[in-house]
């Protein structure tokens, strides 16, 4: 049986104004469905440094972004990091911790009734 190295690429595109802010952000990956640019108004990518040991972040969002959508944004991202980390390890009880977390966000920023 041999193995075969696949890839799958993934593609941010993002427009700036005169100042370096985003105006529009696009993106795209070969296993989405889709093989078009498709918009967004805001992202969080994360990526740990195997040499360095450590996360290095990029977040962007336009300035079409509404607080509203940014505390749904964030309130959504907390919730799929809990989903994350039991599926990365197993962990139920420190999973559950951080959608209680996301729970509790979301409640404070007025997403959830309290």
């Amino acid at each position: 049986m041999s193995t075969q190295n696949t890839h799958s690429e993934i593609k941010f595109n993002v427009h700036l104004d005169e100042t370096r802010l985003p105006l529009k952000i696009e993106w795209s990956a070969t296993e989405s469905g889709f093989a078009d640019n498709k918009a967004c108004k805001a992202m969080l990518v994360s990526i740990f440094d195997e040499k360095e040991k450590n996360t290095l972040k990029i977040d962007l969002w336009t300035n079409e972004m509404l607080v509203d959508e940014m505390k749904q944004f964030f309130a959504e991202t907390l919730s799929a990091l809990g989903d994350t980390y039991l599926n990365a390890t197993g962990e139920t009880e420190a999973a559950e911790s951080i959608r209680q977390f996301a729970r509790d966000f979301a409640k404070k920023a007025g997403i959830l009734e309290k």
